[in-house]
């Protein structure tokens, strides 16, 4: 079975899963940058459907972006300016090519931390 990769954002600081956080996805080859997907979180914190897709996965590195400004910003817990988290990068490779790769983000206001998830 071919592989794919999820998410899943949670807001530790308000103990719910982050809603309406835009995601975007890149395919990283040397300096070249293609964007691969772009997804909004819904009401449980996922995107609907994997990032990337069995039939769109390939291995290599790639660069989820997760736009935690907008979304603290949304969700009142933006602070002073500037944001002291605003556009979170995530560089990641993938080298299996039958794998499930789930790269889940905690976020807080002021703190964030990544894994590799199942």
């Amino acid at each position: 079975m071919p592989g794919y990769l999820t998410t899943h954002v949670l807001d530790t600081a308000r103990g719910l899963p982050a809603e309406g956080l835009r995601i975007t996805l890149h395919r990283l080859d040397g300096e070249t940058r293609t964007l691969v997907a772009e997804k909004v979180t819904n009401d449980d914190g996922r995107t609907d459907g994997a990032i990337l897709p069995q039939d769109s996965f390939a291995t290599g590195t790639y660069e989820l972006t997760f736009h935690a400004g907008d979304y603290l910003r949304a969700t009142g817990q933006d602070g002073a300016a500037p944001l002291f988290l605003d556009v979170v990068p995530i560089r990641f490779g993938m080298a299996d090519a039958e794998a499930h790769y789930h790269v889940p983000l905690l976020l807080s206001p002021y703190g964030y931390s990544t894994y590799r998830g199942s």
